[in-house]
């Protein structure tokens, strides 16, 4: 006899209340340093949940972000990692690379709280190494797991 078949899972997912307070701490570690950042935060489905752009960051640093958070979230990994995953397949790099909002550079990361993904995390504005550890203080200030 097989197992029943599970009709509900119950996904966790971030608060808002927590998807503004890690994208406040990006801003401001942006900040601190004179870099002026965009911060975006995606829920578990990869649906905006937070994002604010500091005044003067980069016009196109508004998209990157929404799409660093989002590409974190789907492939639960930090966005700097894709790269090494498909690196062995010329017709799988070439195809991700073709998907709508994907990012295969630094500064997207997954928000994991107690060992589950909750959404995404994404800052554009600064290089790659600035971007990542601006997500990583707005991982550190909502207490959820950090890519150093």
């Amino acid at each position: 006899m097989s197992e029943p078949i599970e009709r509900i899972r119950l996904v966790k997912t971030i608060s808002p209340e927590a998807a503004h307070a890690a994208v406040g701490a990006a801003l401001r570690a942006g900040a601190d340093e004179g870099c002026a950042v965009v911060a975006a935060v995606v829920d578990a489905a990869g649906e905006l949940v937070a994002f604010v752009r500091a005044t003067g960051a980069p016009f196109h640093s508004s998209d990157i972000a929404r799409d660093k958070a989002y590409t974190a979230a789907s492939f639960k990994m930090p966005t700097a990692d894709i790269p090494g995953i498909v690196s062995g397949s010329d017709a799988l790099r070439d195809g991700i690379t073709r998907r709508r909002n994907m990012v295969m550079f630094g500064g997207g990361l997954p928000i994991v709280v107690d060992g589950e993904i909750v959404g995404g995390i994404g800052v554009s504005g600064g290089s790659e190494a600035m971007d990542t550890a601006y997500a990583n203080a707005g991982l550190a200030a909502i207490g959820a797991k950090r890519f150093d």
